[in-house]
């Protein structure tokens, strides 16, 4: 078997996070007006750190060394927590497949702030990526409706999660910015211990005040998946992707979310969207497939490049 090379792996673990990610949409919208969003992540966020934690530990991967400039792990939690809360503060009232769709723009924004902060640059091919992969998510939020579109008609919770975005937008570049060398999972421990410490600090009130011994096991084994899957493994698996890929092509498997939400809602017999609206998650697809094309090319002429 052909080992992987290092874009390669990192290519893996971002089609993975993206289907990770796509069932907190879709399940996360379910119980979103059941808890407080800030309590429910501090709470997923504690989860994830205990088992990140116990894994970190049990690797010896908790040195000394890794806890220098512990401020950084906080600006990385900080960027987190905001994300997540607003995403479930605007799960509240968008669809599933809407915000995922707010979703895909992160790229636009994390090349943005990739070029800021470490001069990473977009070429041409993926530019146009990008711009089809944003028609296609603006497609989907004004549910293919031109009128509502021209009239910027667009939801309050799409507006809220689209706060949030910007937000996951800094964190991906700011990922290679501030790790000092540490292994992609001792570095995701200490952004979850400093996210659940924002949480806990911020939304105390609400998490003693919530029951949650009433809450329905669907709403626990939510929270379960939410804590395991979307965020602890997704964000190894970020931080792994982010130290081996540009910001903007770690952040272009967001493009596929859509596709894997329509497939979470599916699979729970909740249909599909209008066949139009469709049209917007095929490009979305045909953006990725651009990014992904742009790197295979550039990777090949560099192999018959002669040194």
């Amino acid at each position: 078997m052909v080992p992987l090379t290092q874009a390669q792996s990192g290519h893996l673990a971002m089609l993975t996070f993206s289907a990770l990610v796509a069932g907190s949409f879709s399940l996360g919208a379910q119980i979103a007006n059941e808890i407080d969003p800030a309590a429910l992540n501090a709470v997923r966020f504690a989860i994830a750190t205990v088992l990140i934690g116990a894994l970190v530990w049990h690797t010896g991967g908790l040195t000394r060394a890794a806890a220098r400039a512990p401020w950084r792990y906080v600006v990385l939690g900080g960027l987190m927590a905001v994300y997540f809360v607003l995403m479930f503060e605007g799960l509240k009232t968008a669809r599933p497949v809407s915000a995922a769709a707010v979703f895909t723009m992160t790229p636009v924004m994390s090349g943005f702030v990739g070029w800021l902060l470490l001069r990473q640059v977009t070429t041409p091919r993926m530019a146009l990526a990008l711009a089809i992969g944003g028609a296609g998510a603006l497609w989907v939020i004004f549910r293919a409706d031109l009128s509502a579109l021209l009239a910027f008609d667009i939801g309050g919770g799409e507006i809220i999660y689209f706060w949030g975005c910007i937000a996951h937008a800094i964190y991906t570049p700011m990922i290679r910015k501030l790790n000092r060398g540490e292994p992609a999972m001792v570095f995701t421990f200490g952004m979850l211990v400093a996210a659940t410490l924002l949480l806990f600090l911020t939304a105390w009130s609400d998490i003693v005040a919530m029951d949650w011994r009433a809450l329905r096991p669907f709403a626990l084994w939510t929270i379960l998946y939410l804590a395991v899957f979307s965020t602890g493994t997704s964000f190894v698996l970020t931080q792994y992707a982010a130290l081996r890929l540009p910001a903007t092509k770690v952040m272009a498997y967001t493009y596929l979310t859509p596709s894997w939400v329509l497939l979470w809602e599916l699979a729970q017999g909740r249909g599909a969207p209008p066949l139009l609206v469709l049209g917007g998650v095929a490009l979305t697809v045909v953006a990725l497939i651009l990014l992904l094309k742009d790197e295979d090319t550039t990777q090949a002429l560099q192999r018959q490049t002669p040194e």
